[in-house]
């Protein structure tokens, strides 16, 4: 989960809404830089934070009864293997993908944890093995995976509040393209990306929130309840070309 404390309570967004938003915002993205196998590739950005943990116990709480926003989280080599099941399910381009966003995650952290070196090494070898199926060079793996790393990046800027105030910029990320964008909002609150990497001079894109009065809860089923019976916040931003 997204969570962000307000004067109000805890404000929450779903990781998989936020992969949602990060999907409308990849839809306007320029047609003569998309990577290959797009709708594929679409479809993993959807889903790179699915496979999380049950609603049982306490997984989603923190050890103050809290909800338990995604940084805090150690990592699990479980969700890791359920989020490329799910790709594998549907192509070995989704479970590509999902593999390489476990790689760019947890790389870092080689050295640490025998299993997870295991759990790296396989991925090295099911990256060159999942190419080679869909003769696709590493190049253009890359660049798809670094789209949906760029979408994703900004898909987090909106739902956690990011933006910096009084116009001004703040840089996203190095898109596919090897080229920094940057957004900025403006006096009339609209967004900006520079340079401009859509193919819509205007679009506007939204994410289900929910808003909890409630600080700490026993377990994941009162959390889990408690959100289904909140009422929903649609918190919307509107892109414009400069």
């Amino acid at each position: 989960m997204i969570v962000t404390q307000t004067d109000e309570g805890w404000q929450i967004i779903n990781q998989q809404a936020h992969g949602l938003l990060a999907v409308q915002l990849a839809s306007h993205w320029g047609t003569d830089k998309r990577p290959i196998h797009w709708i594929e590739t679409l479809i993993a950005l959807t889903e790179h934070d699915d496979g999380q943990e049950p609603w049982t116990g306490r997984n989603h709480l923190t050890k103050a009864g809290g909800p338990l926003h995604f940084q805090i989280l150690q990592y699990s080599i479980e969700q890791c293997r359920n989020l490329i099941q799910i790709g594998l399910q549907k192509s070995r381009w989704n479970a590509l993908i999902m593999s390489m966003h476990t790689s760019f995650l947890y790389e870092s952290k080689r050295g640490t944890d025998k299993e997870l070196d295991l759990f790296m090494d396989q991925q090295i070898h099911n990256q060159t093995s999942w190419r080679k199926q869909y003769k696709a060079t590493k190049a253009e793996a890359n660049y798809a995976y670094s789209f949906v790393q760029w979408c994703d990046a900004l898909s987090l800027i909106l739902c956690m509040g990011q933006i910096p105030p009084e116009e001004r910029r703040l840089e996203v990320s190095k898109g596919p393209d090897g080229i920094s964008y940057y957004i900025q909002q403006r006096n009339d609150d609209t967004l900006t990306i520079e340079p401009w990497p859509f193919d819509s001079s205007t679009f506007s894109v939204h994410v289900e929130a929910f808003q909890l009065p409630q600080l700490a809860f026993q377990d994941d089923h009162e959390l889990y309840n408690v959100m289904q019976e909140a009422p929903i916040i649609m918190k919307e931003w509107v892109f414009r070309k400069q």
